[in-house]
């Protein structure tokens, strides 16, 4: 019983279990990329701060900023991407898939894709891309 007492510690210490909000980069935190309804399910930092929108032209919607002309107007953690739509628009950064969906719901889910252009050409990596409505 002792033994399983002490495996059992070891292994929640090595777990690193909760949210250490030091490790989120700014796009994390703000929520980029997060399933909305409304501008008001996205962070609103109101004068001076950064004012994500939810985007209704995403299926599920979708907190991010559209208009921006490079990834200077975006989150860090995130990059200006010219979509097909017409439009710009700053989607989150990402590696794999799991990433864009920390906030989105299965029937939602955004696609992390290399298949993007970039409005600044030599922007590194992929970035999540939510499924259009």
């Amino acid at each position: 019983m002792r033994a399983l007492a002490i495996a059992t510690m070891v292994l929640q210490g090595l777990c690193g279990c909760g949210d250490d909000e030091d490790d989120l980069n700014e796009s994390d935190r703000l929520g980029v990329g997060a399933e909305c309804s409304s501008d008001d399910d996205c962070l609103r930092e109101g004068d001076g701060g950064i004012n994500l929108e939810c985007l209704p032209q995403f299926k599920g919607g979708y907190c991010g900023l559209e208009g921006c002309n490079g990834n200077d107007d975006c989150p860090d953690g995130s990059a200006c991407v010219a979509h097909d739509d017409g439009s710009n628009y700053c989607f989150r950064s990402c590696a794999d898939k799991p990433e864009c969906n920390v906030n989105r719901t299965a029937d939602n889910e955004s696609n992390c894709s290399s298949n993007v252009t970039y409005v600044d050409d030599n922007t590194p990596g992929k970035s999540c891309v939510p499924p259009s409505n």
